[in-house]
């Protein structure tokens, strides 16, 4: 059994011939995919992870490595690991993430079958945003810009200032990634974004073609970082195509 602190399987597909793990984006939950998880089932088995330091894990201190977050949610998912043929999606944060989970389930010979990176410039391509020279109010500022918060969440103080310590840590620890050298993924890489996402064109994410020795491709929806608020239906589609669970 996985571990239910970090993995949240909200409509069990245990008959599903393929599984799909979400990582959320910086300062996001496993809630994030619960859409994307009912679109999906019974056809896919999606398991959502769920980082610490928010909701039901907010007293758990936040990890600010990606490598290590990686390797936490890798030692999360070991009783499952080679059960059922595995995909990954990782939207923002959550696609740099997928990728340094994809090398460690590489290595451990369980590799992906497929990695969704949704949102985020190639692992080789990082740009630095130091969030530590922001205040709360620019970094509200820039989340605003971005979409994907419910606005009124975003004026309730008192929510704010639960959520801006996990919000602050995810972004260091974006901030201080470094892809280190390694052999490309052998597994097939399919990158989504938004075709007006202020963090990342289309043309900046063919980048992530250097990061396999797979099959890429790319896909362009309508609408900005968050496109999947909007385009959820268009996605699930996609992520079935891939899959070749197509119903």
């Amino acid at each position: 059994m996985t571990d239910r602190r970090w993995v949240r399987d909200f409509h069990p597909a245990p008959q599903a011939r393929v599984r799909l793990i979400c990582l959320p984006h910086a300062g996001g939950s496993a809630s994030t995919f619960l859409p994307l998880s009912a679109d999906l089932a019974p056809a896919v088995d999606v398991l959502a992870i769920q980082y610490p330091g928010r909701q039901d894990r907010l007293r758990e201190p936040c990890l600010e490595d990606i490598p290590q977050l990686a390797r936490r949610v890798f030692e999360a998912l070991r009783p499952v690991a080679g059960v059922t043929p595995t995909a990954l999606f990782g939207h923002s944060m959550g696609a740099t993430v997928a990728f340094e989970l994809a090398r460690l389930m590489e290595a451990a010979g369980t590799a992906p079958v497929r990695l969704f990176a949704s949102a985020r410039l190639a692992p080789s391509r990082n740009r630095r945003e130091p969030v530590d020279s922001l205040s709360d109010q620019e970094l509200l500022a820039q989340l605003r810009l971005l979409g994907g918060t419910d606005q009124g969440f975003l004026l309730d103080d008192d929510l704010m200032s639960l959520a801006l310590p996990a919000i602050r840590s995810d972004y260091r620890a974006v901030d201080r990634y470094v892809c280190t050298a390694a052999e490309p993924l052998r597994c097939p890489v399919s990158v989504l974004v938004g075709d007006g996402d202020a963090k990342v064109t289309p043309m900046e994410a063919t980048a992530w073609r250097e990061h396999t020795r797979g099959e890429f491709d790319l896909s362009t929806f309508p609408g900005g970082h968050f496109y999947l608020a909007e385009q959820r239906a268009g996605v699930a589609k996609l992520v079935q195509e891939r899959l070749g669970v197509l119903v």
